[in-house]
């Protein structure tokens, strides 16, 4: 079983199998490539992932907030902040990512970013009041936020450019994989971290490892062999926008996709809302994020393969599978109320975050997948900005389920989300395939 398991684990990372396939219709220099490139997109992959776990503003950053004292206001601009900025500026980028014939190094640029903003947010937190160290930390996770989206952005070109359709979902599935084992290392080391005195040193450390491995996967999508692109048909904002409303009026599909990845926007805002409720059910004490950062990375692991393979068949089931779990998992959590006895209530929690972080998993690696198979490679920035800009507006409007939550409580919101999943996996099977998307 164990030399099983050694071998399994080799050939998600060397992709041994899928590279075989991948290269018996191109030639053999080409294939280096390829084999180069999707094993160095894992170690990105992987120490990007890890980052996001590490120091997140789904767990770490609002357990950073409350040792810091900041007011409780401003826990709510967390995840709207994040998605918004990720997603708002990207039709600002897109056109000027088309103007460079290498765009591995916008990605490069924004990882780095992305790993000062870490770093900074240290002395913010040892050194700020409370009230100015929260402000700084979201000013500084704003420009995190910016860099994420530039980043997301080169990354579906060069994804597009470097890796062959029909292995792309194995890559992300493969990413995420090993970045779910990782994640559920670090959920164990933060189990050790009990003393109450010391809370904020694990914490800060956590910035600084998060912030290495920015720079770690910078160093990683540098080293992508990307070969140069067509560099014509560089637009600015305004022409960019006008791009996308063009293909947005011209595409049934593209429209069908931007509805439904609005709805499953909801999965991805969700995780905040279960961690205060499991606290109120709970009584967690903060220690006990470790095991909520394992649950998630176990879900990681559990998925990945699954979901790639799936993907790489049809990028819309992965998307109806993963609404309808997430739905579940709000479910769950809802019924989780009406259990007498505290260990089931909190192995049952347990479960619904292992779920929450299958259809998250599911749900990002699904769209991309979508996205990316869908689209053509000249008009692909075009695509991706113009559908995170809209998207990005529904985040901003998102913060209003902070104001349901401080009136109907929160387990309103998480009735309120399993409908809206429940809603995205029922108009995602109306939803044309990606190849005709188009059509």
């Amino acid at each position: 079983m164990i030399k099983a398991l050694k071998k399994y684990f080799f050939d998600v990372l060397t992709e041994d199998d899928a590279l075989d396939r991948a290269c018996r219709s191109i030639p053999d220099t080409a294939c280096k490539e390829v084999a180069w490139n999707l094993r160095i997109n894992i170690c990105n992959g992987a120490a990007s992932k890890l980052a996001e776990q590490v120091a997140g503003p789904n767990l770490i950053l609002p357990w950073l907030f409350q040792l810091l004292g900041t007011p409780v206001w401003m826990f709510g601009f967390l995840m709207p902040i994040k998605q918004s900025f990720s997603l708002l500026p990207q039709m600002l980028v897109a056109g000027q990512i088309r103007r460079l014939p290498l765009r591995k190094w916008v990605w490069v640029g924004a990882g780095l970013t992305q790993a000062l903003c870490l770093l900074l947010m240290i002395p913010a937190a040892l050194w700020l009041s409370p009230v100015a160290a929260g402000g700084s930390l979201l000013g500084l996770l704003t420009i995190f936020s910016i860099a994420s989206g530039t980043a997301s952005v080169a990354f579906q070109d060069v994804l597009g450019k470097t890796i062959e359709k029909g292995h792309r979902g194995k890559l992300l599935a493969r990413r995420a994989l090993v970045g779910g084992l990782l994640t559920a290392l670090a959920g164990l080391l933060l189990n050790r971290f009990r003393d109450a005195q010391a809370e904020l040193t694990p914490v800060l450390l956590l910035l600084l490892t998060a912030a290495l491995l920015w720079g770690l996967a910078a160093l990683f999508f540098a080293l992508i062999r990307e070969m140069p692109g067509a560099v014509q048909g560089g637009r600015n904002a305004l022409a960019e926008a006008r791009a996308g409303l063009n293909f947005y009026r011209h595409s049934p599909g593209f429209r069908s996709f931007l509805v439904v990845r609005g709805l499953l926007l909801s999965v991805e805002l969700a995780t905040p809302f279960f961690v205060l409720h499991a606290g109120q059910v709970l009584q967690l004490k903060i220690q006990d994020i470790g095991a909520l950062v394992i649950a998630i990375g176990i879900s990681h692991i559990l998925s990945s393969p699954f979901w790639g393979r799936m993907a790489d068949r049809t990028s819309k089931q992965v998307m109806i599978l993963s609404a309808q779990i997430g739905a579940l998992a709000a479910f769950l959590a809802v019924l989780l109320n009406l259990l007498p006895v505290h260990s089931l209530q909190y192995a049952g929690y347990l479960l619904v975050f292992v779920l929450i972080g299958l259809a998250e998993a599911g749900v990002r690696l699904g769209r991309k997948t979508y996205l990316v198979d869908a689209t053509p490679q000249d008009d692909r920035a075009t695509y991706t900005a113009f559908s995170n800009s809209v998207i990005g507006v529904v985040a901003v409007l998102s913060g209003l389920a902070g104001l349901v939550a401080q009136w109907l409580g929160v387990t309103a919101v998480l009735l309120l989300i399993g409908l809206l999943m429940s809603a995205g996996a029922l108009l995602c099977r109306q939803m044309p395939e990606a190849e005709a998307m188009l059509a």
